[in-house]
């Protein structure tokens, strides 16, 4: 038991040496004068403001519409089910930069679609409902597949139970199923606006400006070099690694309770 615990130990260290050395080292990289005009730069944290908030209006658009799919893809079988959860899965695999082209072929201003919106007085083009869309459309497959887990992880036979007590499906929806799946759900939710916030490459096909964080240390790299660039990426690092440890911690606290 000991040998095991060790060569796990140490393979599990190994991988978070891995991931943490080079978020340690653009910590610990930039210029101190840099960083503390960095620190009192207005389009700074307005960026990542922006980056969080579209993220989130992402992540709660697409509960309202991701939970439903996820129910149906966990307890229903019907025609083409394998076809749409591909669909699903699709936005993870492709480049993310073909995802904003994609995206920008349906939503800009010159298509059908886009045309459409446009008329109702909503575009997607240069907006932060265009951010927002783009969030979404990337990290959707995060929310949906962890809350369909969720959902296959409630015994059935339970909802069948509810039902027969005179429970209707709504009902036993949002009593059972719900309830017994939202730390799936959560999860879930949690992963999709932090996928949301990493992303650029769809992003900056459809708005490049408002500007969001990763755009904006792309346009410090592309424009001033690394010693620009470092001091944001080591502040998007630190607002990133105290919210998700935040809710982390939250998380644990509510599973003791």
């Amino acid at each position: 038991m000991r040998t095991f615990k060790i060569v796990i130990a140490a393979l599990g260290g190994l991988l978070v040496l891995i991931v943490a050395a080079p978020l340690l080292r653009v910590l610990l990289a930039a210029d101190p004068s840099v960083m503390r005009s960095t620190v009192g730069d207005p389009e700074v944290f307005r960026s990542i403001l922006l980056t969080m908030r579209a993220a989130l209006w992402a992540t709660l658009s697409c509960l309202f519409l991701g939970v439903p799919l996820a129910y149906a893809l966990a307890r229903w079988d019907f025609p083409g089910k394998p076809l749409v959860q591909g669909v699903i899965d699709l936005p993870v695999m492709i480049p993310h930069t073909a995802a904003g082209i994609a995206l920008l072929m349906v939503y800009g201003r010159e298509f059908l679609i886009g045309r459409a919106f446009a008329l109702l007085g909503i575009t997607f083009t240069g907006t932060v409902a265009g951010i927002s869309l783009a969030m979404a459309f990337v990290s959707l497959p995060f929310l949906v597949n962890t809350a369909r887990d969720g959902f296959l992880a409630v015994d059935p036979r339970l909802e069948r139970v509810a039902r027969t007590l005179g429970a209707s499906p709504w009902q036993a929806f949002f009593r059972v199923s719900l309830p017994l799946s939202w730390r799936s759900i959560l999860s879930g939710a949690i992963m999709m606006w932090a996928r949301g916030i990493a992303e650029f490459g769809a992003v900056v096909m459809l708005t490049y400006h408002p500007m969001v964080a990763p755009i904006l240390i792309w346009e410090r790299f592309e424009n001033f070099g690394l010693k620009y660039a470092v001091p944001v990426t080591s502040i998007l690092i630190l607002v990133c690694l105290l919210i998700f440890s935040a809710l982390r911690w939250l998380a644990a606290q509510k599973k003791d309770a």
